[in-house]
């Protein structure tokens, strides 16, 4: 058999990343050995996930703030206010800790599947801070002080939030401890959200009352 790509005579090379790398950098070192490799008339294309990725190149970025203006737009319009969301937002980075701690304490790449988890992680940790905040605000309208409503949000809205997110978490532990076919990916997403996860609630539960004391102050200033 003689495999042909675009036409031309080709020869199939796979390659994965050494553990501790991610596959960006793997396809620039197979990039610099096929220059240097290659005789004179013949050069080296990709396919299948390494063509999708080299394709989309750094659009990742663009999808992590667009999924941020999402949920920014949707309060601003929700609570009537460009500061008010801002204590929902301020807690998506809480949840970026625990995926980052996890990555490199374990040592795992970041790769789509772990992306697609901070993606996900978007959505999961500002529903936390949207519990607290909506319940802070209506404590509010009710005629309570500011540090009052978040007080009583924050106790209220404890329980709900730790039944929630520990389900979550008990739910993608199939993931996290996946093994035989395809295991490397779906390890590498369960633990991005798992860990997430763990840390925006832990976390989260503490700083969003906070944030929302702190601008609110500030609106009615």
């Amino acid at each position: 058999m003689i495999p042909l790509y675009n036409l031309f005579p080709s020869a199939t090379i796979n390659g994965n990343p050494a553990d501790g790398f991610s596959s960006s950098q793997a396809l620039d070192t197979m990039s610099l050995l096929a220059r240097k490799t290659l005789p004179r008339g013949m050069k080296f294309e990709w396919t299948a996930l390494a063509y999708q990725e080299k394709l989309v190149g750094s659009s990742t970025y663009f999808i992590f703030a667009l999924a941020i203006l999402l949920v920014y737009f949707a309060l601003a319009g929700q609570y009537e206010s460009w500061i008010t969301p801002l204590a929902v937002i301020f807690a998506v980075p809480l949840a970026l800790f625990g995926t980052v701690a996890a990555l490199l304490g374990i040592g795992l790449a970041n790769n789509i599947y772990v992306q697609i988890g901070v993606v996900l992680l978007i959505a999961l940790s500002a529903k936390n801070a949207i519990l607290i905040v909506e319940m802070a605000r209506e404590g509010r309208a009710a005629g309570k002080g500011i540090l009052e409503a978040a007080i009583n949000a924050s106790r209220a809205r404890f329980r709900p939030i730790m039944m929630t997110s520990f389900t979550f978490i008990l739910g993608v532990l199939p993931l996290v401890m996946a093994s035989g076919a395809g295991a490397s990916a779906r390890r590498s997403l369960g633990i991005a959200v798992a860990s997430g996860m763990l840390a925006s609630t832990c976390i989260a539960v503490l700083f969003v009352p906070a944030f929302f004391v702190v601008l609110q102050k500030r609106i009615e200033r």
